[in-house]
């Protein structure tokens, strides 16, 4: 969705040129649909960035959570029906 967003303002502006300040370099004559294309990557980029630290806390609680319920199943689980089977001292 955002590169077609970026698609039709950069078709509607595409003759427009501008001065892209960065503060401490300048370029003149720039076309705007470079800036919109490589503002709306760079956004994406970014947000994938922040992302990837939010995902890897989520799936480490997951991961801590999914072993608790390991631990616990494995404690409380007992074979009922072959108990009887290997009753010591029966012959």
């Amino acid at each position: 969705m955002p590169f077609a967003l970026a698609w039709a303002f950069a078709s509607l502006n595409g003759g427009q040129r501008v001065t892209l300040n960065l503060g401490f370099v300048a370029f003149y004559g720039v076309s705007l649909t470079v800036i919109t294309f490589v503002s709306v990557f760079a956004g994406m980029l970014v947000m994938v960035a922040v992302g990837i630290q939010s995902d890897l806390k989520v799936r480490g609680i997951l991961r801590a959570r999914l072993e608790a319920e390991d631990l616990e199943e494995r404690r409380r689980f007992v074979d009922r029906d072959q108990q009887d089977m290997f009753v010591e001292g029966e012959e």
